[in-house]
């Protein structure tokens, strides 16, 4: 047994609480070496005179008194190129719990504890063992229910609709009359959304998240002015509103964008201090290291990146907190929008994101709070500060199995297991998973235009663990290199659209809405990868029923064999499979329903 590779702690994500009466545990263990893992497991005040009957454990005839245990077989969940996950849910009569694991290899059995290894398990204490002392209702990780079934639809302003053409600037060139520019604007408004909410619920879209729109000087508006204001080009806080009901109306959430990192370059505290310098009275709000302050060659204050028009916020100082918890609670108890997407939220300090979860989850309990962070996040999603994060790992594993040609099948569900592993499942359940955004190339340019690789993509995108998002204009193939090229105008010419590909995603969400499975009721597993062939099931299972996906990422037809025996409804034709072996074109999918 290769010991060194076996990993568990008692904390997140190898140990949390699910629910308020479940806890989930997860073991490491190195790939292919463990035939089977079994929880040992029990109350810790639970003890019992009598020697327990099996002999898997340590007599010791000086004591009176033995834990009381019991054993309960793990399944494997998934692996990676190193390692197997063991997972196993248990509610604890008390909701306390000892626990430890007992590992056979086929030519031994040991049990893995929290001070090590033994080759039959102490039960005359149980200090031995990992331990969860208490499950409190509070401690339990609890993002709102509504976005495990919301797909969401990400708009970037200018680009979207262009309804009301008053409210434009000065310069707005005539809609998609030009390849897009850092600087060019295009007229997109709150009444272009109004206009095209018929579209939107045609779709199936049930969440909106927008690129920011207050106040600022870029077309893209991450240099904010006044965060308490609309900026001009959209409309006015009368039509925001006006949006916002509207979209609730036809079922749709509404979540915006802030940058509470960094200010814009025009915004007033940061006028103040370019104007007096050390005496300013904003001076403590940014991170400034001398006076005067200089932006060539490179800035002499903290910014993102190394932009000069983005200083960086001290969002360890009283006021600027204040204020930008202010904001924070303003938009979502004057407006209702339903959640928060948070730029650059791995450089904010975690005190911060604390009292911002406090101020919002106060004004709306239902709120949704997203981070943008591209790394593992799992300082941040422990429960006190945000309730999902923009999936990259996902996003990255995607590409390139299905766009790029840099994997293949094994590779893949080797990734998506990772990432499955790498949080908790309540956090699964609501992360924000793409495949493109205003930030990356568009998903079918990655895809090199061919859009039954970019249908492979939305099947994996709309099946997988998670909330997703579509990048605005993918479901009718819109393309376009990394920013500006991304962030297109919206055709809205029939002739300009693949409304084939609109079809094939609008049928994918409505199947999210018809089979509750599919949109996080149940768990996420890989039962079949074959490198040769280039082909992978993928299984989404609860209570509801058993689903598998299949995906032929390949340029010729393949049969892919059944992954259990049975038959099943292909969800696709609608119509009833014998067996679940499936033949498949080139670079198509399918998800069949198991009916036995």
């Amino acid at each position: 047994m290769f010991r060194e590779a076996v990993f568990h702690r008692a904390m997140s994500p190898f140990v949390y609480k699910y629910d308020e009466k479940t806890i989930h545990i997860r073991l490491q263990t190195k790939k292919g070496d463990i035939d089977e893992a079994i929880l040992i497991w029990g109350d810790p005040y639970d003890w019992h005179t009598e020697h327990p009957d099996d002999n898997d454990w340590n007599f010791d005839p000086t004591k009176s008194n033995y834990w009381n245990t019991r054993e309960t077989p793990m399944a494997r969940s998934g692996s990676d190129d190193l390692y197997d996950y063991w997972f196993i849910a248990v509610e604890p009569p008390y909701r306390r719990l000892r626990y430890g694991f007992k590992l056979s290899d086929g030519n031994e059995t040991l049990v893995y504890t929290e001070r090590g290894w033994f080759e039959t398990k102490p039960l005359d204490d149980t200090g031995y063992y990992f331990c969860v002392p208490f499950l409190n209702k509070v401690d339990v990780f609890k993002a709102p229910d509504w976005v495990k079934d919301t797909v969401w639809y990400q708009i970037f302003p200018d680009r979207f609709a262009n309804g009301d053409p008053a409210n434009d600037p000065e310069g707005t060139l005539p809609w998609n009359s030009a390849p897009p520019t850092t600087t060019n604007l295009f007229g997109g408004d709150f009444q272009g959304v109004i206009d095209q909410v018929d579209y939107l619920v045609e779709l199936g879209i049930t969440g909106i998240y927008f690129c920011p729109i207050f106040e600022a000087k870029s077309n893209h508006k991450y240099d904010t002015i006044d965060y308490l204001e609309i900026d001009p080009q959209f409309g006015t806080k009368e039509k925001f509103k006006e949006m916002v009901d509207i979209l609730h109306a036809n079922g749709i959430r509404v979540m915006l964008d802030a940058v509470f990192n960094h200010a814009g370059f025009h915004h007033k505290a940061f006028v103040d201090v370019r104007e007096n310098g050390d005496a300013s009275v904003y001076r403590d709000w940014f991170h400034l290291r001398d006076f005067p302050l200089v932006t060539e060659p490179m800035p002499n204050y903290d910014t993102f990146a190394f932009v000069p028009e983005m200083p960086k916020f001290n969002t360890e100082h009283p006021e600027v907190k204040a204020y930008l918890l202010h904001v924070a609670k303003y938009w979502v108890e004057e407006f209702g929008i339903d959640g928060w997407r948070l730029d650059v939220a791995n450089e904010v300090d975690h005190a911060f994101w604390r009292e911002f979860r406090s101020v919002v989850k106060e004004a709306n309990p239902e709120a949704y709070i997203l981070g943008e962070i591209w790394h593992d996040a799992q300082d941040w999603l422990t429960g006190d500060q945000f309730d999902a994060v923009m999936n990259y790992p996902f996003t990255s594993a995607a590409l390139n199995y299905f766009a790029l040609d840099k994997t293949r099948a094994v590779s893949y569900a080797n990734e998506m297991s990772h990432v499955l592993f790498s949080n908790t499942e309540n956090v699964n359940e609501v992360t924000f998973n793409l495949i493109g955004s205003h930030d990356t190339p568009r998903a079918l340019t990655r895809a090199g235009n061919n859009k039954n690789k970019m249908r492979l993509l939305l099947l994996s995108l709309l099946t997988f663990s998670g909330s997703p998002v579509i990048y605005y204009g993918d479901e009718i193939g819109l393309d376009g290199e990394q920013d500006p090229g991304c962030r297109k105008c919206m055709p809205w010419e029939t002739e300009l659209q693949d409304r084939s590909l609109f079809r094939y995603t609008q049928h994918l969400l409505l199947l999210r809405k018809e089979h509750r499975t599919l949109a996080n009721l149940g768990l996420t597993s890989f039962v079949h990868a074959d490198d040769e062939t280039n082909t992978v099931v993928m299984k989404r299972v609860s209570h509801e029923g058993t689903y598998f996906v299949y995906f032929n990422n390949s340029n010729k037809e393949v049969t892919i064999p059944a992954p259990v025996d049975g038959h099943g409804m292909d969800l696709f034709s609608n119509t009833l499979r014998q067996t679940l072996e499936v033949t498949l074109p080139a670079f198509t999918g399918t998800i069949v329903q198991l009916m036995r």
